[in-house]
């Protein structure tokens, strides 16, 4: 491919065309009080550029680009289209979902017209832009297609296609790639920023929501890095490297490296500086935490996560949480990218399978407030047996109702596994049973 370079540099900074300024979103909990998800974010997107967002699962990065859209109000802050507060579905500015978010009875055609519908556009108008969006995606040939006939790929360009035939300033995309296998997802990331280098649509600047670090360097000029809920920015990387980018070169890596720091300091202060109430579990199955702790030790007890993560064929956000169970647990610690294991993650490596259970047991209770609570309740109770919607209350009075059950199925998860407590499907009801009491003996 052509070496295409971003768009000219100037001395002065290119006009911001959206922005949040103190944007605040929270919700009312069902015991009282207020989970906070974003907290005081302020944001930029400028003319002439690419923005990514990338941070933890469940850090409110969709939620945030929803409100940039206009399709959720913040709590507290506003957003400003060309430097005018938005009230309502922003001007400018068009959406591309994960979920392709087609209708299955239209044809592709009806389906890229609904957006001109919308706005009034004259049939015959309506039908010519359409059809030229759809050439410039590369869908022409499937105008009178139905989703249905589309592989997953083709239905994700006539929603790009969707969105781009209104001709927007701004176009934002909430993790477009992330559905699509591999190749699918490389091949229309590829021809989007083709189409962006060459200035084949009319859109002044791009603003991606993705977990896929790579995925951000390799098409952003600025990479906006969210901690975790409530989420702030804590950082930015600018990649400033020309298109096209080569993976593999050292000036890259070190970009997505500086993306990971970033992001794996979060974690570490945020295990430092824990609040006294219940701090967030990652989602990490058990499994895959313990599998994690034996490959580092396999390796001399130190690996770069990123170059685990390729090797694993993960996606680095997908293993980001097991990293922080390791560390959570006490099993490794994190420098410059590297996991690196403490003398209780190598004893856990080494130990039988018998003894790994129990070393995570004492790590559990002693690192774990959620699992200390669980077990203390239970404790206190004659005989020891507590339903699970009790802890499921508890739960909520720290986190939304949604994260408040993923965190219950961590704990049972990581309790079950380290024999701390017992849980019990049919009844939903937790125990300090051992397992000579469940048979009876």
């Amino acid at each position: 491919m052509e070496d295409f370079r971003l768009r000219p540099v100037t001395t002065a900074l290119p006009a911001v065309l959206l922005e949040a300024r103190g944007v605040t979103v929270s919700f009312p909990r069902p015991g009282g009080g207020a989970a906070v998800v974003l907290d005081r974010v302020d944001l930029e997107l400028r003319d002439s550029e690419i923005l990514a967002v990338v941070g933890p699962s469940g850090s409110g990065k969709s939620t945030l680009l929803r409100i940039l859209a206009g399709l959720l109000a913040p709590t507290h802050g506003e957003v400003r289209y060309r430097g005018q507060p938005v009230h309502g579905p922003t001007p400018g500015v068009a959406m591309v979902f994960q979920t392709f978010a087609l209708f299955p009875w239209l044809t592709v055609l009806e389906n890229v017209e609904l957006g001109l519908r919308a706005l009034g556009v004259a049939p015959e108008e309506r039908r010519r832009r359409a059809l030229q969006a759809i050439d410039l995606i590369g869908l022409d040939g499937f105008e009178s297609a139905f989703p249905r006939e589309l592989s997953g790929g083709m239905r994700q360009r006539v929603a790009f296609a969707r969105a781009l035939v209104v001709e927007p300033d701004v176009l934002l995309m909430d993790e477009p790639f992330s559905a699509l296998d591999a190749l699918t997802a490389e091949n229309l990331r590829t021809d989007l920023l083709e189409l962006w280098l060459r200035h084949r649509i009319p859109t002044r600047a791009m603003a991606l929501v993705t977990h896929n670090i790579e995925e951000a360097v390799f098409l952003s000029d600025r990479v906006v890095v969210l901690g975790t809920t409530p989420a702030r920015v804590i950082g930015e990387v600018r990649p400033e490297l020309p298109h096209w980018r080569d993976r593999e070169s050292p000036e890259f890596r070190s970009r997505v490296d500086e993306v990971y720091a970033l992001l794996a300091g979060e974690r570490q202060r945020r295990l430092v500086h824990a609040r006294p109430l219940l701090p967030r579990l990652p989602p990490a199955p058990v499994g895959l935490v313990t599998g994690l702790v034996e490959l580092v030790h396999d390796a001399d007890g130190r690996v770069d996560v990123r170059e685990l993560a390729d090797e694993l064929r993960l996606d680095l956000e997908d293993l980001l949480p097991a990293v922080e169970a390791a560390e959570l647990l006490g099993f490794a610690t994190s420098h410059d990218g590297d996991l690196v294991l403490t003398d209780s993650g190598r004893a856990f490596a080494e130990a039988s399978v018998q003894d790994k259970k129990e070393l995570f047991r004492q790590a559990l209770l002693e690192r774990v407030r959620t699992a200390q609570e669980v077990v203390q309740t239970l404790r206190r109770r004659k005989p020891p047996r507590m339903p699970a919607e009790f802890f499921l209350d508890l739960l909520e009075r720290h986190f939304s109702a949604e994260e408040a059950r993923r965190q219950l199925a961590v704990v049972v998860d990581w309790g079950r596994y380290a024999e701390a407590f017992a849980y019990e499907e049919a009844t939903g009801e937790f125990s300090l049973e051992t397992e000579e009491d469940l048979l009876g003996l």
